[in-house]
């Protein structure tokens, strides 16, 4: 049995990628970007661990569209080994249907495509957004943090899904809520200032907002 730390899983996704998406998000990050909005996940926590056979199982309970999965984190290739069986799990759980696989990371293209084993993982995904957050480079840029990021397809279908252009501003980047118990997640990736804004507006509102993952 092999184990991923997993942070959170969410269906659907509609601001990670292109249609109707699976979110997968691992725990644990040790690069630290500076402004990252989710501190949350930096922290290895063995309380998280999850069986990879039941996330897949999770993907194939979902009732669709299902039109890619998007898996971010935390740093996906700091569990290589987990990462590597989910992929493959994610490879036969859609068989031959159109399902797009992107992942983020924090690493550098170059650092990922020059040691064998994050190639060999690189081979299995349709599409990367690679590079660590900038804060001073956050310029609305769709799917991505920063503008130093780059979105590369790594296949066919990523090429369709993810080609040149696809990042630019277009529409507004678009950011989701989820309510688990007494937890709000926001999905997607938000204009410099935005969660701050955000949250004044909240207490003008009479709305106290708590801890927050964008603050450390």
């Amino acid at each position: 049995m092999t184990t991923l730390q997993l942070a959170k899983a969410h269906y659907p996704v509609t601001a990670l990628g292109p249609g109707t998406r699976a979110g997968i998000w691992t725990q644990g990050c040790t690069i630290g970007c500076a402004g990252c909005i989710a501190h949350d996940t930096w922290a290895a926590d063995p309380a998280t661990e999850a069986d990879v056979a039941v996330v897949v199982s999770w993907l194939a309970s979902l009732p669709g569209p299902v039109d890619g999965v998007t898996i971010s984190g935390g740093e996906p290739f700091q569990q290589p080994a987990a990462l590597g069986e989910l992929l493959t799990g994610i490879h036969c759980w859609r068989g031959g249907r159109d399902i797009d696989i992107l992942i983020y990371s924090g690493y550098p293209l170059s650092r990922l495509q020059r040691a064998a084993w994050s190639a060999r993982l690189l081979a299995l995904c349709d599409a990367v957004v690679a590079g660590p957050y900038v804060r001073a480079r956050n310029t609305g840029l769709r799917w991505r943090g920063s503008a130093n990021q780059q979105i590369v397809p790594l296949s066919t279908l990523g090429a369709r899904r993810y080609p040149a252009g696809a990042g630019q501003p277009g529409a507004a980047p678009k950011l989701q809520v989820s309510v688990q118990g007494d937890r709000t997640y926001l999905i997607g990736i938000p204009h410099s200032g935005d969660l701050d804004r955000l949250a004044g507006q909240l207490a003008r509102s009479g709305v106290r907002v708590g801890n927050v993952s964008w603050r450390a």
